[in-house]
C-alpha cells in the first residue's frame, strides 16, 4: 500500500492505522527521494514497489495567506502530483486508487450544507481557487480513468482537519493551530490581547484528524462505485463532522481551552475567505458506513495538550 504524504499531518495518522493492521504492506515515499511533480520519479517509484493500493494524500497548501502568496505553485504542484500518480496507477494496474481532495474545490457560495452534487455549480473562493481547481480536476480525471481504463479510483473531500501533529507555523497554518499557538504563547507571556485574522463572522466545520484517517481506510476497503453513465464528475464523497461553528465562537472556545482570558482583537483588514463551510456527510455513511465520532471540545483539548508538549520541536 503506497501512501503519498505519509509523513504529513493526516498521513502520519493514517499510516499509524495501517501499521496496526499490516505494517509490511506500507510504502511511504519521502519528498527528498521522490518528487511527485516529476513523472520520471513517479514512474521509478511504481517500478520499484509495484503497489496494489495507492492512497494519495500529498498536497502543497496552507492557510488563506499562504494560498494568496503561492497561487501558481499550489496549482501546478497539486495538479501534477495527481496527474502523474493517476497515470502510473493506470499503467501499473493497481487494484485501488484513493485520492484525497479538498472542500476548497466547492463553489464560493455553495448552499449549506455542501452536497457533493453542488461541486460543479461554480468557481471556488478566489483566495484558494488555484489549489481548489487543481484538486477538482483530479476528481474528473479519476472518473475518466475509471470509465476508460477500469481503474478503481475514488475521490474523498475532507473538511478542515485539526489534531496532534498539525502545522503550527503562523505563516502557513490553518485557523485552529494558528489560534492555539497565539493564545498559548499569550498565556505564557502574560499578554492581555491576541489578534485574530478577519472579522470572525465566517463559519467553518472541523474534523479530527484520526476520524479522517479512519474514514479514508473505510472508503478504501468498502467503497467501489461503478462508472457513471451520465456526465463526467464521478462520485466524490465528503468527509466531515457535520457541525458548523463561526470563527468568532471558535476563538472563544480555544481561549477557554488554553486558559486565555484576555481580549481577542479582530483584524478585519484580512480576508475571511469563503463565508460558510459545512458538509452534508450522508453519502459517506450510505456508501461505506462511516461517521465522525470525536467530540469537538475533547479534540481541541488533545490538540492543545499535544502542542504544549511539543513546542520545543
Amino acid at each position: 500500500m503506497l501512501v503519498t504524504g505519509g509523513a504529513g499531518f493526516l498521513g502520519r495518522h493514517l499510516c499509524d492505522l495501517i501499521r496496526e493492521r499490516d505494517p509490511a504492506a506500507l510504502i511511504v515515499p519521502r519528498s527528498a527521494d521522490c518528487d511527485l511533480t516529476e513523472q520520471a520519479d513517479v514512474r521509478a517509484l511504481f517500478a520499484k514497489h509495484r503497489p496494489e493500493v495507492v492512497l494519495h494524500l500529498a498536497a502543497e497548501v496552507g492557510g488563506i495567506g499562504a494560498n494568496r502568496e503561492n497561487p501558481g505553485r499550489y496549482w501546478y504542484a497539486n495538479a501534477m502530483m495527481g496527474l502523474n500518480l493517476l497515470e502510473e496507477a493506470r499503467k501499473g494496474e493497481v487494484a485501488k486508487y484513493v485520492q484525497v481532495g479538498t472542500i476548497c474545490s466547492y463553489p464560493n457560495l455553495t448552499p449549506v450544507p455542501f452536497r457533493e452534487d453542488a461541486l460543479w455549480d461554480g468557481y471556488p473562493e478566489v483566495t484558494n481557487a488555484p489549489y481548489g481547481v487543481a484538486k477538482k480536476s483530479l476528481i474528473v480525471g479519476a472518473d475518466a480513468y475509471r470509465r476508460q481504463y477500469g481503474l478503481s479510483a475514488i475521490s474523498l473531500l475532507p473538511v478542515n482537519l485539526y489534531g496532534p501533529h498539525d502545522n503550527f507555523d503562523l505563516q502557513t497554518s490553518h485557523v485552529i493551530p494558528a489560534l492555539i499557538r497565539k493564545m498559548v504563547e499569550a498565556v505564557d507571556r502574560g499578554d492581555d490581547r491576541v489578534t485574530a485574522w478577519g472579522s470572525g463572522r465566517a463559519s467553518r466545520e472541523f474534523l479530527f484528524v484520526r476520524d479522517a484517517a479512519e474514514g479514508i481506510l473505510a472508503a478504501t476497503e468498502r467503497y467501489d462505485p461503478e462508472p457513471n453513465e451520465g456526465e463526467l464528475g464521478g462520485d466524490p464523497v465528503n468527509l466531515g463532522s457535520g457541525r458548523e461553528i463561526t470563527i468568532r465562537d471558535l476563538a472563544t472556545l480555544i481561549a477557554e481551552t488554553v486558559g486565555f482570558d484576555g481580549e481577542i482583537v479582530w483584524d478585519d483588514t484580512k480576508p475571511d475567505g469563503q463565508p460558510r463551510r459545512c458538509l452534508d456527510t450522508t453519502r459517506a455513511e450510505q456508501r461505506f458506513g462511516w461517521t465522525a465520532n470525536t467530540d469537538f471540545r475533547a479534540g481541541l483539548a488533545e490538540t492543545v495538550d499535544w502542542f504544549r508538549g511539543h513546542r520545543s520541536a
